[in-house]
């Protein structure tokens, strides 16, 4: 293209401000550069999060290492050991299965405080200059204007963009633009708390891992964060729906530690000691998720998915951020090929590149989401053969289908994954 001609920058507008919209800023940011200009529009007063505790496994931590993000990560993470996660019995606290992590010497598990993370996300935003961020923008619709999106937002203001990425979360504004389906009760509620681990006095070993007891429609997780300052502690519990009573799926509803002790009667002593030790009113949360969605491409390719706008889940295999990130690095790379094409000759269509990051991402996303959703049948022993046998008898089976449910999920080469499908298509060839 000769040099006297202007190309003005493409416009991307990242709905939603969270970790999924932030690290996805930050990831089309680092591959495509300034060719782009980012926005991100989220709908709260300020760039927050609730305090609770959220893990990135080493397949997304290998991404953020990718991008430059890892070692300031790492610096508020939590510390592994070799170990991703004990399960204990929920009575006597014997070995049910012990999993060993996948990291490696370069690339760690990363178990992270939400709101700390989600501050040092926008710090490295205003850093590096990555993206314009905006606060109190509600999305309310979004047209298709030629080749571009206009989005209106709900205190009147508009604003234009050549890509719009949905990543607002399980109450998706966009995706309810394009989908008349709602988030679904999961069957479980969860009790939260952080506890300072110097207030635990034997912290019985398990300084640098994850535990969780378990039993009989209840499991109990805990796992340190903050540098190994702070227990995360999440007490999952089934319950029917029609006794959640006036409960909502929120943040910031609270339960009474009283309910906590009641639904872990009979758990050994030290899960009575944390229980102890949270706080008065543990923040009391609805678990919902999401019916698969099987398309995330809208508007000739102008509007996608992402996150839990596309893939809400469950989080019993703690791999929901994680599969968010694993998102915004591949839609990194098919918007910083679409541009390499369109600049030349052999031009490809936007709705091309943005399909290929669906089909990258939509069959993996989906199967995490499914079985996360079967993971907690089997940590409470309520799956299948399970479901009418003492705990005792459930616990060679439950070894057997916990040892390796995460190496997949871990392990699997994203970049690979996108070459291939890269490979597959004729349209993008």
């Amino acid at each position: 293209m000769p040099a006297s001609v202007y190309r003005p920058p493409f416009k991307v507008a990242v709905i939603g401000g969270g970790i999924g919209g932030l690290c996805t800023a930050l990831s089309l940011n680092y591959q495509c550069g300034n060719a782009i200009e980012i926005d991100i529009y989220e709908q709260a007063p300020q760039y927050k999060e609730i305090g609770a505790g959220v893990g990135i496994g080493t397949n997304a931590a290998k991404l953020l290492h990718n991008i430059g993000l890892r070692e300031k990560i790492a610096s508020i993470a939590g510390k592994r050991s070799g170990i991703w996660i004990t399960f204990r019995k929920f009575d006597d606290g014997s070995d049910v299965v012990t999993v060993p992590s996948a990291d490696t010497d370069q690339i760690k598990s990363l178990p992270v405080h939400r709101a700390e993370f989600l501050d040092l996300l926008v710090d490295i935003v205003k850093e590096r200059n990555a993206a314009t961020l905006h606060t109190e923008k509600r999305c309310r619709t979004i047209t298709e204007e030629g080749d571009q999106v206009h989005i209106e937002f709900e205190n009147g203001t508009t604003a234009k963009a050549n890509l719009v990425i949905g990543c607002d979360g399980i109450h998706s504004a966009v995706r309810a633009q394009f989908a008349r389906d709602n988030p679904e009760y999961s069957g479980r509620i969860a009790y939260r708390g952080l506890v300072p681990i110097s207030e635990i006095e034997d912290w019985w070993g398990f300084e640098t891992y994850s535990v969780t007891w378990l039993g009989k429609n209840r499991h109990f997780l805990c796992f340190p964060i903050s540098q190994n300052k702070t227990l995360n502690i999440v007490a999952f519990v089934a319950e029917k729906e029609e006794n959640l009573g006036d409960l909502k799926e929120s943040w910031t509803a609270l339960g009474e530690k009283a309910e906590v002790f009641e639904a872990f009667k009979g758990f050994e002593e030290k899960v009575q000691k944390l229980i102890q030790l949270m706080p008065e009113q543990p923040s009391k949360w609805l678990i919902n998720d999401r019916k698969p969605l099987d398309q995330w491409v809208y508007l000739g390719g102008k509007v996608v998915l992402l996150g839990d706008a596309a893939h809400a889940m469950t989080p019993h295999q703690g791999a929901g951020a994680g599969q968010a990130i694993e998102d915004g690095y591949i839609l990194g790379r098919a918007l910083q090929d679409y541009l390499r094409a369109s600049s030349s000759t052999n031009e490809r269509s936007l709705e091309a590149w943005m399909s290929l990051y669906q089909d990258v991402r939509l069959p993996r996303a989906q199967k995490v989401q499914r079985t996360s959703r079967d993971a907690v049948e089997v940590y409470q022993a309520q799956a299948d053969i399970m479901k009418d046998l003492p705990f005792d008898q459930c616990v060679p089976e439950i070894h057997k289908r916990v040892i390796n449910r995460m190496k997949w999920v871990w392990t699997d080469d994203i970049d690979a994954e996108y070459e291939q499908a890269m490979r597959n298509r004729n349209d993008v060839k």
